[in-house]
Parts: structure tokens; sequence; C-alpha cells
């Protein structure tokens, strides 16, 4: 048991740093949301460039994909180097999953543009247009990878993993017959 939990957690630290590569693709794959600051009545305001833009959802959509891929990665990975399986190793990839997807969202958080939109409104002036910050709206998106690496451990495990042996009966004494008279 303490060979499978050092196991797990070796996984779940080794699954959990690839939240850095996710965390990039993130930021750099992204779409921006367009901002535009403009000065009314002395006061600076932030307002979407265009209102009936969704690249606020591809932000998410964009994190959710990749987490998904990830998760899949993550899962096949796991699976070929450890076919046994067993639940301290499913419980690291989830928890290493989980810990990736924290990761990668404050690493995108912390690469995109910065949080303060008022001050990088009057940096840029009024009327000009600006990216707003990275940020992850649906939080629920945190749960791609792990999920998804859990599903797919699951599949695979039950697709290909190895199978417990058949228990064998004596000739002729199957589990419903009785035993010969003496």
């Amino acid at each position: 048991m303490k060979t499978e939990v050092r196991e797990a957690a070796v996984i779940s630290l080794a699954v959990a740093l690839g939240g850095v590569l996710l965390g990039v693709l993130w930021w750099w794959l992204a779409p921006h949301v367009p901002l535009i600051g403009d000065v009314v009545q002395g006061n600076w305001v932030v307002y979407l460039k265009d209102t009936e833009g969704e690249q606020g959802v591809g932000v998410d959509g964009t994190f959710t994909l990749l987490a998904l891929g990830f998760g899949a990665v993550s899962a096949l990975v796991v699976f070929l180097l450890r076919r046994r399986g067993g639940v301290p190793l499913v419980v690291g990839l989830a928890v290493g999953g989980l810990l990736g997807s924290l990761l990668a969202w404050r690493l995108g958080v912390w690469l995109g543009p910065a949080e303060d939109v008022i001050a990088r409104a009057r940096d840029a002036g009024r009327g000009v247009t600006f990216s707003a910050p990275l940020k992850l709206g649906a939080k629920g998106a945190l749960l791609a990878w792990p999920l998804a690496a859990l599903v797919l451990h699951l599949g695979l495990t039950a697709l290909f993993g190895p199978r417990d042996p058949e228990p064998e009966f004596e000739h002729g004494h199957g589990p419903y017959e009785a035993p010969p008279a003496a």
C-alpha cells in the first residue's frame, strides 16, 4: 500500500506540473476581449467594444477544451505506465488534474493583461481598444481535466486492463451441482 500511495503522489505531482503548459496555451490561444475606455463626468469608465461579441465565452471554451485534451493525454500516459490501476493511482490522477487546472488558471491570469482595467484605459487613451484581463468565468471548467482523466482511465482499464482469473471448478462439481454421494 505504501508503494501505491507513493506512486499516486508522484503521478499527482507530475500531472499537476502539466498545468504550467495548459496555462501558457490558454493564455496564448484564448481570444482577446476588446474593451474601450471613456471619460464620463470626469471619471474613467470601461465598456465592451462589442456587446454582442462572444470572446468571453470563447475564453472559457478554450480553457475547457484544452483541459479536456490534457485530461485525455494524462489518463492515457498514466494507463500506459501503470496498467494495473488501483484506487490510489486514480485518486492521484484526479488530484493532479485538479491542481493542474488551478495552476493553469492562475498562471494564465498572471500572464494575461493586467487586471486594473481603469489604469489600462488611461494608458491606452480615450476611445482606444485594449484587451480585457484573462479570466475564467465558468469555474466548473476547472473540473474538465480531472473528470476527463477519470472517465478515460476508467474506460481504458475496463477495456484493456488486467483481468482477474476465472475460478476453476473440479470436473462435474460446478457451483450448482452437489458432490457425488458416497
